[in-house]
């Protein structure tokens, strides 16, 4: 009997764990994005890229490991450079970038708007705006100066363009349509 009471106790602590298993999975796909404490993927799920990706010293402009799959944006923030992928992994564009005061947490997200010419949030009139994400309302995007100007970022002024020259901007503007994969990286 005493066997039995043991079968009967561990069934039912298993259904227990699966069950709260279950329903914890599910609150956790049903919180607002507002909510969430962590950058979310395209699909929903917490980012897989929020590690600092090996870099190949000897090739620092070589696309960083662990930078994501499939066609996509690679942003990282330590080396402020941008790679451009397409299909099959292959790197199409990479080039520097003058990075924003107010930088995006590592994750992956997807461009959400873009303008083809605005002034910037520092005064500045630019082009081919692309935006993918914001940082406690700052919002957060690539842009080139129409005047072709990328001077460094005043720390005391909270703005999330991260500038690029015009020819950089050309090509980001005709590869990162609405929907297109950002991966940032450190």
């Amino acid at each position: 009997m005493a066997s039995t009471s043991a079968g009967i106790v561990t069934g039912l602590t298993a259904a227990a764990l699966t069950a709260v298993g279950f329903l914890a999975y599910q609150a956790a796909a049903t919180v607002p994005a507002e909510l969430s404490a962590s950058p979310r993927g395209l699909g929903g799920s917490p980012a897989a890229t929020a590690s600092k990706a090996p870099r190949d010293r000897r090739h620092p402009t070589a696309l960083p490991g662990d930078s994501g799959t499939g066609e996509r944006v690679v942003y990282s923030l330590d080396d402020d450079r941008v790679w451009l992928v397409g299909p099959r992994n292959r790197v199409q564009r990479t080039f520097k970038v003058m990075p924003s005061p107010v930088d995006p947490a590592p994750g992956t997200y997807a461009v959400t708007s873009r303008t083809g010419a605005t002034t910037g949030s520092d005064g500045t009139p630019v082009e081919h705006v692309v935006r993918f994400t914001s940082v406690d309302g700052v919002v957060i995007g690539f842009s080139a100066a129409v005047d072709g100007s990328a001077p460094p970022p005043d720390p005391a002024v909270r703005t999330g363009g991260i500038r690029e020259t015009r020819k950089d901007g050309d090509a980001m503007w005709q590869f990162a349509t609405i929907g297109q994969k950002v991966v940032v990286i450190r």
